[in-house]
């Protein structure tokens, strides 16, 4: 029950701590997950990620559940899932029912352009981070040039992309194995 309801603190922190959705969270989930708690390694948190990515639904709510499992199973997941949620909850229902009143005012219209600010900080050292720990040889610049341009230049479905990228990189392996 311990190892239960310390899966709720860790993700409620992560949860009530992260402004700007799962992009702005990887930093925080490394630290917690991987460095504090070692519940998952570095690579194990970036298949999380990607596959959270992939399935529908929010993607700090599906790396949370994969790691609530991995570290309690059925209950662990739940933990998780409850914890990382349970901040937006209690935020959004603030919020709604005071945001009318107070988004006409000057001042929480500059705090909401800080925050914008830091989030867009936040998600290019996310990126970096995903760069240093994935894009690991040419195979590896190869498949991240090729994503770039079907998605930025030719808008193809990230579901398409991910799904090509996950079969070009069994490709590459398969024929480095058989090498």
């Amino acid at each position: 029950m311990s190892e239960l309801f310390d899966l709720f603190k860790t993700f409620c922190r992560i949860g009530g701590l992260t402004f700007g959705g799962g992009y702005a969270m990887l930093p925080m989930l490394e630290k917690e997950v991987v460095e504090n708690r070692k519940w998952a390694t570095s690579e194990e948190l970036l298949d999380y990620y990607a596959v959270g990515q992939t399935t529908p639904g929010i993607i700090a709510v599906n790396t949370a559940t994969f790691i609530g499992y991995k570290v309690k199973g059925i209950m662990g997941a739940l933990f998780a899932t409850m914890g990382v949620v349970f901040p937006s909850l209690v935020i959004i229902m603030i919020i709604a029912t005071s945001l009318q009143s107070f988004s006409k005012y000057e001042v929480v219209q500059n705090a909401f352009s800080g925050i914008r600010v830091v989030v867009a900080v936040l998600i290019l050292n996310a990126i970096m981070k995903l760069w240093k720990n994935s894009v690991i040889d040419k195979a590896g610049i190869v498949i991240f040039a090729l994503t770039f341009i079907c998605g930025a230049l030719l808008k193809i479905s990230s579901i398409y992309m991910v799904i090509s990228a996950a079969i070009l990189g069994l490709i590459i392996k398969y024929r480095r194995n058989k090498d």
